[in-house]
């Protein structure tokens, strides 16, 4: 029988003595390494990101693997949440144009930020959260939170620290991108930019949000995960 069905006598016999097989107490090893991870992010982290922790953990499993084991366990992520919108574009100032074009891959710092405005919820009410992002690799080089929208407390707070944390040296050429809020239209925050000319600023189309996605996508992320 064993020939039969093309299987080994050691493996059929483990099956008659109920002796699970390895592959299945891998499955169970992974199924308890998934739930701890839901858990710790709770239910927050779908497939991708659970391999991805799996990964960083040493444990070798597919994100198909994992997306079917939660399945098993009726795992799910949590559904996406709706948030407010902070772009203020109905104003009188300048916008510029779209100069960053969504090359969002760039071979070295100081070549391209981008920057976006967010609400976060707290204790206290809503903040308005400001970021600055070098492309290069993908780091909050500076950001402010503050309880107004004036470009003081904002745009400006957020680039004078992305500026300290990572200076321009000489022989570099900077597009800022952003949206077209009028944080980032103001006369004083254009002012302090144009203060510097190796910075090109760069506004996404209007509504349109996908010229953005770098900023976008981390906030989102951002909320999702850890508020």
């Amino acid at each position: 029988m064993c020939k039969v069905l093309r299987v080994s006598r050691s493996s059929y016999y483990k099956w008659l003595a109920g002796i699970p097989s390895k592959r299945t107490l891998y499955n169970q090893m992974l199924s308890d390494e998934i739930k701890k991870i839901y858990a710790l992010y709770k239910g927050r982290y779908g497939s991708p990101r659970i391999a991805k922790e799996l990964e960083s953990l040493g444990i070798k499993a597919s994100q198909q693997r994992v997306a079917r084991l939660m399945k098993k366990h009726s795992l799910r992520s949590i559904l996406k949440r709706k948030f407010k919108v902070t772009t203020d574009s109905s104003h009188k100032y300048p916008v510029v144009e779209n100069h960053l074009n969504r090359n969002f891959s760039v071979d070295k710092p100081n070549s391209a930020w981008v920057s976006d405005i967010t609400y976060i919820r707290t204790k206290q009410g809503w903040l308005y959260l400001t970021t600055v992002i070098d492309l290069f690799d993908r780091k909050v080089i500076g950001w402010s939170l503050s309880s107004t929208m004036y470009a003081k407390d904002t745009s400006m707070a957020a680039f004078k620290m992305a500026l300290s944390n990572r200076p321009l040296m000489k022989t570099d050429s900077l597009i800022f991108h952003s949206d077209r809020g009028v944080q980032y239209a103001c006369k004083d925050f254009v002012s302090m930019v144009g203060k510097n000319k190796q910075i090109i600023r760069s506004m996404s189309r209007k509504g349109n949000c996908w010229d953005n996605a770098v900023a976008e996508s981390f906030f989102k992320t951002l909320k999702m995960e850890l508020i």
